[in-house]
């Protein structure tokens, strides 16, 4: 019987991760680790399986008297206004918190770590390979989590290579659902929120810059044939995404002709913002085969409404306009706020 670990696991893809983890027979004890910076206990309150116990910590403090015989590291967040304001505690949530979990890691344990299609910064190349070396920027303003999760990655291949660490890492393209922070900060559920309050919908920039939007029960699908139910030998991260390749503004357009009287204004670009995204998955497909993303953006994004409605709407549509202030531009924007995280919403964490 195996033991294991979520650090992040009260996060937005983390919580999907733990829930397929529970479906397995062969699992004994399952721990989750989240500070609660970007998560919420609320992502989890739908289970009260005897095997699931969160632990309140940073990971990069967090002990334990057992080892785990497989490691799921998570938690770091994965949204700009996030990670641009407390970049220090951004790298430190991944490269120290990794080193921390490594030591927790039980003799031929397996680590999973997501990392981020960030690491091939505003790319030159399309679709992007993992051989792709990247055009990054190490000193820009979304250097924290782009450049933290490039050092991880180094960290866990050189264990891989000197000590034989069994290492299994994704890189995730953009990733949007259910259970996303209403403050989250990202396109889809920042265009959801606002036009559901009845503000417009902001897109950066003549909206042009293209991402590849998966579903998350698309990327968890793709996460856990990487991380256990396939037999492989790997040496190397692996894409995990939607290779179909839409812009910024046909989202916003897409959500607005779903949300009646909705509006898109347009506002300065922000820096450095990639001007495309999408997933080279040539590797994805020759090590998980069967895997794909089923779910086209439009289905997706009905569904993330809909949740947003039943859910989060329904039990606490008078606090949704307390996330929203007036920036200095004039433009009404999510904001991180201490309000926001208490929130009882079901809601995200990083990636």
């Amino acid at each position: 019987m195996r033991r294991v670990l979520v650090a992040g696991g009260a996060g937005f893809i983390g919580s999907h991760l733990v829930d397929r983890l529970l479906a397995r027979a062969d699992i004994e004890r399952i721990v989750v680790v989240d500070n609660l910076w970007t998560g919420l206990r609320s992502n989890l309150a739908h289970t009260s399986d005897y095997r699931l116990s969160i632990v309140q910590s940073d990971t990069e403090t967090f002990q334990s008297d057992i080892m785990f015989d497989e490691i799921y590291n998570l938690a770091s967040p994965a949204s700009p206004p996030w990670y641009m304001k407390e970049p220090e505690r951004t790298i430190s949530a991944n490269v120290l918190g990794t080193m921390r979990l490594l030591a927790l890691l039980a003799k031929g344990g397996t680590f999973c770590f997501t990392s981020t299609s960030e690491v091939y910064g505003d790319p030159l190349i399309t679709p992007q390979p993992e051989s792709y070396r990247g055009s990054v920027d190490c000193t820009g303003p979304r250097s924290s989590y782009d450049e933290s999760k490039r050092c991880t990655e180094a960290l866990l291949f050189e264990k891989s290579r000197v000590q034989g660490t069994n290492v299994r890492v994704a890189r995730l393209f953009n990733v949007y659902g259910p259970r996303t922070r209403p403050d989250d900060g990202r396109a889809v559920s920042n265009f959801i929120t606002r036009a559901l309050v009845g503000q417009p919908i902001v897109v950066y920039g003549d909206g042009r810059q293209s991402r590849s939007w998966g579903y998350i029960d698309d990327i968890v699908e793709g996460l856990a044939r990487l991380f256990w139910l396939t037999p492989i030998d790997h040496r190397g991260p692996v894409n995990i995404g939607n290779d179909r390749e839409i812009s910024v503004l046909e989202i916003a357009r897409y959500v607005a002709s779903l949300i009646p009287g909705s509006t898109i204004i347009h506002v300065d670009p922000v820096p450095q913002d990639p001007t495309n995204r999408r997933p080279d998955l040539t590797v994805a497909h020759q090590l998980l085969k069967g895997w794909t993303c089923w779910v086209p953006y439009e289905e997706g994004v009905r569904r993330t409404l809909q949740w947003f409605r039943d859910q989060a709407l329904n039990s606490a549509a008078h606090q949704l306009p307390q996330i929203l202030q007036t920036s200095p531009n004039g433009v009404a924007e999510p904001i991180v706020s201490a309000t926001a995280t208490s929130m009882s919403l079901a809601g995200s964490h990083s990636r």
